[in-house]
């Protein structure tokens, strides 16, 4: 990583090619923090990252532009003045869900009973800002899913859905996501630190 003086714009080149989730995120975090303003560019090889560093860009209030170049792609982040990184609701629930069962004991009634979580989660008036699902939990936001209206339904209210990447992948089921977005370690971890309260049923 170095900087590029660029007439009065400071520029950070970052180069996270061959790096897989969740570095490339920490990379261009920690150079955002080495600038007040300028710019981050950051290259990558495969569209992910690529991803999830936008999903960053537009959560933290930063305009960007992304160049594709062969197998390469260049996403240049602009950080001017204020930004939303700092910026909390007074209240920030999230709810994690690693399993397709609720508590411990015997299967079948943990299986009704998320199932009856989701179902009357989705019927509150007051909603999680966040679900998160990872490990065995990436099942229930698949094709065939038992709760995946309710979770749909969650969603067109607003409530934000992320689902592990790494989990998707380790069971076979990327390509039948159907409610909500894939997300990484990074994400996961940071959206439970800046949560006001966590649920995990």
């Amino acid at each position: 990583m170095f900087l590029v003086p660029i007439w009065e714009v400071i520029m950070i080149k970052v180069d996270a090619t061959g790096q897989v989730c969740p570095v490339p995120i920490i990379m261009t975090k920690n150079a955002l923090k080495d600038i007040d303003e300028g710019q981050v560019e950051v290259s990558v090889d495969n569209k992910i990252s690529l991803e999830n560093l936008e999903k960053m860009s537009k959560e933290m209030g930063y305009d960007y532009t992304v160049q594709e170049s062969g197998e390469i792609f260049k996403i240049i982040i602009n950080k001017v003045g204020e930004n939303l990184e700092n910026k909390k609701d007074e209240e920030n629930i999230v709810v994690v869900i690693d399993s397709l069962h609720m508590g411990k004991g015997e299967p079948e009634l943990g299986r009704i009973l998320m199932k009856g979580f989701i179902y009357t989660l989705s019927e509150m008036e007051k909603l999680p800002k966040t679900i998160l699902f990872y490990n065995e939990g990436v099942k229930l936001v698949i094709d065939g899913a038992e709760s995946l209206q309710d979770l749909k339904s969650l969603e067109k209210r607003g409530v934000e859905i992320l689902a592990c990447g790494t989990c998707l992948n380790f069971y076979g089921v990327t390509e039948k996501l159907s409610v909500g977005s894939v997300t990484n370690m990074y994400t996961i971890i940071e959206r439970q630190l800046n949560a006001t309260k966590v649920i995990k049923p």
